[in-house]
């Protein structure tokens, strides 16, 4: 056994013991025989594609295999408010600070989020040429820069976005990397234009502005596009639950997360100012609802998971 058969059958340990024992040869054998000659290491795709196996067989066989299309659409839904979001951040980048406001500026933008910005606009054009494999690959580009963004920016001195934009694009991205390698084409098309409609329309809204710095302003678009895409989602829950279809109940539980980080100054808005960015709740209190909103996102996920396969071993006849 060599090292590269050693480390697929490392990574074949995301497999339930049952299908590892029933297919776990046939498996290794395939990604040996399409591995280049001398490789060492599994290729990132090949390692992601064997984990993504691996979860939904265990899925499966939780009785939980529904949730798997749920996480699929709300993948979507996702990316398409991160595509808007970042579009209007992009536009808005471009028009920094006044001199006299007295806040760092960086040149022709208001900070180091224009570049991160634009990496997010990336994934819909990979999907406008069909190529999910490479929107995933984008994903995780903006990821990395929307983490790297914050050190960087301290580091040198530099302005940068701040948390509450950042966390909840954080968040929209590491769901959308569940994206589908099939989309249909109205769907692909639909980043693109998100993405240009959204552009199109803060640039409407904000035409009379030659400036711009995160303020309040920035709270009420992420608040409003967080409460567009919980309305979205409920919606689409409620509509497939009529059909019988629970896709939608496990994207909303998928989304609670993302949500509740857009809907993070609702939360925890007492009223009181903070003078950098208008009536912004204190750091401190939004710093402990984030944690909070991501805690109870991702237990009330886990739940609905493990109240599932309870409920589908039930159904199996003894």
């Amino acid at each position: 056994m060599n090292d590269l058969e050693r480390r697929y059958l490392r990574l074949l340990r995301a497999y339930p013991a049952e299908y590892r024992r029933a297919r776990g040869a046939e498996i290794v054998g395939t990604y040996l025989d399409l591995a280049a000659t001398g490789r060492r290491w599994p290729s990132p795709a090949d390692a992601a594609d064997l984990v993504r196996g691996g979860v939904r067989q265990r899925l499966r066989a939780t009785g939980a295999a529904d949730l798997i299309p749920g996480v699929r659409l709300a993948a979507v839904l996702a990316l398409l408010t991160g595509t808007a979001l970042a579009a209007v951040w992009s536009v808005l980048e471009l028009r920094p600070p006044a001199p006299y406001w007295g806040v760092p500026a960086l040149g022709p933008v208001a900070t180091l989020g224009a570049g991160v910005w634009v990496a997010w606009l990336l994934p819909a054009l990979a999907l406008a040429v069909d190529s999910a494999r490479w929107a995933r690959r984008a994903i995780g580009l903006a990821l990395l820069l929307t983490v790297a963004v914050v050190p960087v920016a301290e580091l040198a001195g530099l302005p940068r976005p701040p948390l509450f934009t950042l966390l909840p694009q954080a968040a929209l991205g590491l769901v959308a990397l569940a994206l589908p390698d099939r989309l249909s084409l109205p769907v692909r098309l639909a980043m693109p234009l998100t993405a240009v409609g959204a552009a199109a329309a803060t640039e409407l809204l904000y035409a009379r502005e030659d400036h711009y710095y995160y303020g309040w302003t920035s709270i009420e678009i992420i608040l409003g596009m967080g409460r567009s895409l919980l309305a979205v989602t409920l919606l689409l829950a409620i509509g497939l639950l009529v059909v019988g279809d629970r896709r939608g109940g496990w994207a909303a539980l998928t989304l609670l997360t993302p949500i509740g980080l857009l809907l993070l100054q609702d939360l925890v808005r007492s009223g009181a100012a903070y003078l950098p960015v208008g009536r912004n709740a204190a750091f401190s209190g939004l710093a402990l609802a984030a944690t909070t909103v991501t805690l109870l996102g991702t237990a009330a996920l886990g739940a609905a998971v493990a109240l599932s396969a309870r409920a589908g071993r039930r159904t199996i006849p003894s």
